[in-house]
């Protein structure tokens, strides 16, 4: 098949829609749905991402992806009980493909709803079972179970979308794009993101452990598939804090850091033992337990609106208690998709927990970013890569 017919493009008034191959077939097949323009454009950019993912740590991966960027992206690493729980998997057994993706989809369960999700393992049971109660839209992979492909058919009626690609596609090294029916034309980004790129350490710290270097690859292949301009944090095996598409550095790093203190909180005895009501659903849990650890939930108490949500009234999480808890996090990876132009990045960093930290470097103020790391111990790399994705 050489090309595909669209319902339409971003929006329903850009007609006519379709994806195509100007040498060759298309590299997938849709076993299920009808995906549309923005679907595609979703499904390739993760596919990428875990595809990258893969071959950088050796280890399942998963992603995310909501309008072109990535809400979470993860390795097949095994969940801890916390993680479970805050994940909602329960006791059901977990393939690593399937933790994958439990970590992916959970790291920011807002930003994930409706989400397009990727694989770069064979879906499997498991995963599926995973998928199927959340709000997706779709889901690429090299493959499908028999039970798997069984299990998403029958989702959202029947009109879950389903691509599979074929895991061996070349793209052709040079691309294009018109915006303006003007013709953009560059080389692929074929930088190879591996260890490699972590041992230029300009820092007075030099530690740099095997889970770190992991967390580190984690962002910075996330950032290369990241609307810019762009910064990740990691820790544990996966993404948890994007921030992505914004026009100053430091607004990346906060928006980005609070999704992180966000992913930290939801870890706390408080937010673990919330009585939610047994009758209230999946994305109201996920909204309420947003809105319990944001600082607006004290008027929400006062409202009297707890009643929808929970069996009894909850006891309220101070500012204190919050910041006291976020103090508590640690080991955070942190990469960014251009240089560091001023220190304020790293003490907004430094607030997350970040202890790991990958950038290109070469401000004129690199000296001053150095310091700042330096004050509070931080192991920072600079790897002369930027990662600039539009």
């Amino acid at each position: 098949m050489k090309e595909l017919e669209l319902k339409y493009g971003c929006n329903p008034n850009q007609k006519p829609s379709r994806i195509f191959m100007e040498e060759g077939e298309l590299p997938i097949k849709v076993l299920n749905g009808k995906p549309g323009y923005i679907n595609f454009m979703d499904a390739f950019n993760s596919w990428q991402l875990v595809k990258e993912l893969k071959e950088a740590t050796g280890l399942p991966s998963a992603a995310s992806f909501k309008h072109v960027s990535p809400a979470g992206a993860a390795v097949g690493q095994p969940l801890s009980d916390v993680e479970r729980q805050i994940y909602f998997t329960g006791d059901m057994e977990l393939s690593p493909i399937a933790s994958a993706y439990a970590r992916a989809r959970g790291a920011d369960r807002m930003s994930s709803y409706g989400d397009w999700a990727a694989l770069s393992d064979i879906c499997d049971k498991s995963c599926a079972l995973l998928l199927k109660p959340e709000v997706s839209d779709g889901v690429i992979a090299p493959g499908y179970t028999d039970e798997a492909l069984a299990i998403l058919k029958a989702k959202k009626k029947g009109n879950y979308n389903v691509i599979q690609i074929d895991p061996d596609y070349v793209p052709n090294p040079v691309e294009r794009k018109q915006v303006f029916g003007i013709t953009f034309e560059q080389g692929r980004n074929e930088i190879k993101i591996d260890d490699s790129l972590l041992t230029n350490i300009v820092t007075e710290s030099k530690d740099l452990p095997e889970q770190a270097k992991i967390d580190l690859k984690i962002a910075l292949i996330t950032l290369k598939y990241t609307q810019s301009n762009s910064v990740a944090y990691a820790k544990n095996g996966q993404a948890i804090g994007v921030g992505a598409g914004q026009q100053s550095r430091v607004h990346c790093t906060r928006l980005a850091g609070s999704k992180a203190d966000n992913w930290w909180l939801r870890q706390n005895p408080k937010v673990l033992n919330l009585p939610f009501r047994k009758d209230i659903r999946r994305p109201d849990r996920d909204n309420t337990i947003d809105v319990y650890i944001s600082d607006d939930y004290d008027d929400v108490l006062r409202d009297g609106t707890w009643e929808l949500f929970f069996t009894e009234k909850p006891e309220v999480f101070t500012k204190e208690e919050k910041k006291e808890w976020i103090a508590k996090n640690t080991g955070v990876a942190l990469g960014s998709d251009a240089f560091f132009p001023f220190g304020d990045n790293i003490e907004r960093a430094h607030k997350s927990g970040v202890c790991y930290i990958a950038q290109p470097g070469g401000s004129v103020r690199d000296d001053n970013v150095i310091e700042t790391c330096n004050k509070y111990g931080i192991t920072m790399v600079c790897n002369g890569v930027r990662l600039f994705h539009h």
